[in-house]
């Protein structure tokens, strides 16, 4: 059984930092894709991050130079670190894994395995 757990979400000014972290058991960091999620009512889940199991980062375009994601392969823990947030980055965060070798593909549909969410609130 996959486990993941998201925590480091609270509520943050603009132009504020958050970094997320996100624990796995039941499978290797350095064995999956892991994804980083968010959504908000009314719009679809928007993949924000992720990183590869040969520790590739994939960051989309609107979120270059201010999000970042890493992990650590000794605590099987990925970490999505946010700065330069705006109030238009208030959402639920979802971390997200899928046991892959190879490139993996940011949409929510792909990713196999979910935490249950960490709400950011960014203030203006």
């Amino acid at each position: 059984q996959v486990d993941l757990v998201e925590s480091g979400g609270g509520s943050v000014q603009s132009g504020g930092s958050l970094r997320l972290s996100c624990a796995i058991s039941g499978e290797s960091v350095s064995n999956s894709c892991m994804g980083w999620f968010r959504e908000t009512p009314g719009k679809e889940r928007e993949g924000v991050a992720q990183i590869s199991s040969r520790g590739t980062p994939g960051i989309p375009r609107p979120m270059e130079g201010r999000f970042f994601v890493s992990r650590d392969n000794d605590k099987n823990i990925v970490y999505l670190q946010m700065d330069r947030l705006k109030p238009d980055d208030t959402a639920i965060y979802y971390c997200a894994a899928r046991v892959a070798s190879g490139s993996c593909v940011l949409k929510s549909t792909w990713y196999t395995h979910w935490g249950q969410g960490t709400q950011v609130t960014v203030s203006s």
